[in-house]
């Protein structure tokens, strides 16, 4: 067996192309790890099977016609990385009760994450009595921007929401978060282990095993619009202390007890 890679590093303009050269290379499946990449995946092809991993409602977006009969040539796993946003806020609340005003971070090049991911927030920030900021980044370039803004806002803290551009760059947000001092929360380990605050969102091995089943399972002969699709619901909780430390932060015990991971 063969595994064709291709990786857009972030960049949605990129994808409609390299899902054309998967379906000229006539692969057997597609697995399409973003939501951007699933709607290339399916623009470029009816008829290859593809598996994605999403953070959004597929049949909301328009990618599936229902979770258990999708149908079409599509299939795959949803994670809670987007419907989780409003707890990021809430950990960033409970370890910084003194501020007011926070920010996050999207990109709006990812409209389907980018816009429902804005609503919620913005509802759980009024919730709490806070004000938020929404901040763009779209390219890699724009991340010093984003942080002098952070500054200029005197922001108590930053959510990055769950993209892939913020995803391939997740050790060097991590690095920027605490070059600039902001205690930042974002969805995933390597953002943690690079010297983020918080990561908190989907476990991505349960979450890819799921995928990799599915990839496995349609290559064995089953059609993609038999297979419900499924949700990941596994999230885990970690927490820099070394970070907390550096910034002047006094993780509560409570909290510090709920993580599933503490890096000192």
């Amino acid at each position: 067996m063969e595994v064709e890679y291709r990786w857009a590093e972030g960049q949605n303009n990129r994808l409609p192309a390299l899902a054309a050269e998967l379906v000229h290379r006539q692969v057997a499946v597609i697995t399409a790890s973003s939501t951007p990449s699933a709607f290339a995946a399916k623009a470029a092809t009816a008829t290859i099977p593809i598996v994605f991993g999403v953070a959004v409602d597929p049949v909301k977006v328009g990618l599936v016609a229902s979770l258990n009969r999708p149908g079409g040539n599509l299939t795959g796993v949803t994670n809670l990385n987007v419907e989780v946003g409003p707890k990021r806020l809430e950990l960033l609340h409970e370890l910084l009760p003194a501020a007011t005003t926070f920010a996050m971070l999207v990109n709006p090049t990812s409209p389907s994450t980018a816009e429902p991911s804005s609503r919620t927030l913005q509802v759980a920030a009024r919730t709490l009595g806070l004000q938020l900021h929404v901040l763009h980044a779209s390219t890699e370039r724009d991340f010093d921007t984003v942080f002098a803004t952070l500054v200029q806002l005197r922001a108590g803290g930053l959510v990055i929401m769950p993209d892939t551009l913020f995803l391939a760059h997740s050790e060097q947000l991590g690095a920027l978060t605490i070059r600039h001092a902001v205690p930042t929360v974002y969805a995933y380990r390597p953002f943690a282990a690079a010297g983020g605050l918080v990561s908190y969102g989907s476990d991505e091995t349960e979450y890819y095993r799921l995928v990799g089943i599915y990839v496995g399972r349609i290559l064995k002969g089953e059609k993609s619009a038999d297979l419900p699709v499924q949700q990941s619901t596994k999230v885990e909780l970690i927490i820099n202390l070394k970070t907390a430390k550096a910034l002047g932060i006094t993780v509560p015990l409570p909290l510090s007890g709920r993580a599933d991971e503490l890096i000192e």
